[in-house]
């Protein structure tokens, strides 16, 4: 089957939430085999449709290929319109003419697709200008292989030099993916989100949950496993505690609602779209819960001031 696509200025219109499939064959940092298996994500795929969660993020380097592979083989499976954007990853060993294209054609075979919904270069290198990316960026767009173009990890510069590339090339930038949450508002701080919010930039927010910290099943007595556990270390945790409980205590003010949810409502109340990732049922249906309700600006502001205190205390 082929994706839904609807132009390129319109993409992601009426796009709010999406699912994340890095962990989607990911064995090194997620341990795919282990506490979850393709049938999980089958399934986890199936809920999300069900749910109206119909907007999956992917990327070549994503387990060496197997979560597009996986996508793949699970659009064969449904008529429901699906909307996938996947990345290119430009590497030193990439650089030649073509080179986009080609790893373009690579993933279309394996998510079995003719065309993609959103195209993005999965981070910046020095190695080569940016124009030059985006020139080639504008010829797969212009192949009618790509329904619209974005950037991931771009700061302020760099995404306004892919912008003004794309622009006088007559393409619109969609997107530019980073991390966004509770524990790292640095887009805001930098005044990312605002450029992006004013070039009409879809600011799509990774690792909304910190990695899964912010559910809160991780405390400095329960910290998380592998390489995680460097980044959000005992200390950490331990500083985080009253965030997490004020994320709670906002989630029973909303039917009970949990900390994940509340955390998911947060990103989106601040005008990105988050795209937490799902390895079972259980995960996707608590992203879902995100969904149909909003904090109210008071809620908003004191997750903020409780995020500054974080900040305050691990700097």
């Amino acid at each position: 089957m082929d994706v839904m696509t609807s132009g390129r200025q319109s993409v992601l219109e009426g796009v709010q939430f999406g699912i994340g499939t890095w962990a989607w064959g990911d064995r090194l940092f997620w341990g795919f085999g282990q506490g979850y298996q393709e049938s999980d994500l089958r399934a986890t795929f199936d809920f999300c449709l069900q749910a109206g969660l119909n907007f999956f993020d992917t990327a070549e380097s994503y387990g060496q290929g197997r979560s597009e592979s996986f996508l793949g083989e699970f659009l064969k499976t449904t008529s429901t319109p699906v909307k996938i954007a996947t990345k290119f990853a430009p590497y030193p060993w990439k650089l030649g003419k073509g080179a986009l294209m080609k790893s373009l054609r690579n993933s279309l075979k394996r998510l079995g697709l003719t065309r993609v919904d959103l195209y993005q270069m999965h981070f910046p290198i020095p190695l080569l200008k940016i124009e030059t990316w985006m020139e080639a960026m504008v010829e797969v767009y212009q192949s009618g292989l790509v329904a619209a173009v974005g950037v991931s990890n771009y700061d302020r510069s760099q995404t306004q030099r892919a912008f003004d590339a794309l622009t006088r090339l007559g393409v619109n930038l969609a997107s530019n993916q980073v991390e966004y949450h509770l524990l790292n508002r640095t887009i805001e701080k930098n005044g990312l989100l605002a450029q992006c919010k004013g070039l009409g930039v879809t600011l799509i927010a990774y690792s909304p949950l910190a990695q899964g910290v912010l559910t809160g099943k991780y405390t400095a007595d329960n910290p998380p496993q592998g390489i995680r556990s460097r980044r959000y270390n005992r200390k950490y945790l331990a500083q985080i505690q009253p965030l997490i409980m004020q994320l709670r205590k906002i989630g029973a003010a909303h039917a009970g609602k949990t900390p994940a949810q509340i955390s998911l409502n947060w990103v989106m109340r601040k005008g990105a779209v988050p795209i937490p990732g799902a390895k079972n049922i259980n995960q996707a249906e608590m992203n879902a819960g995100a969904l149909g309700w909003a904090l109210s600006d008071e809620e908003v502001q004191q997750l903020d001031e409780f995020s500054d205190r974080v900040s305050k205390s691990s700097s």
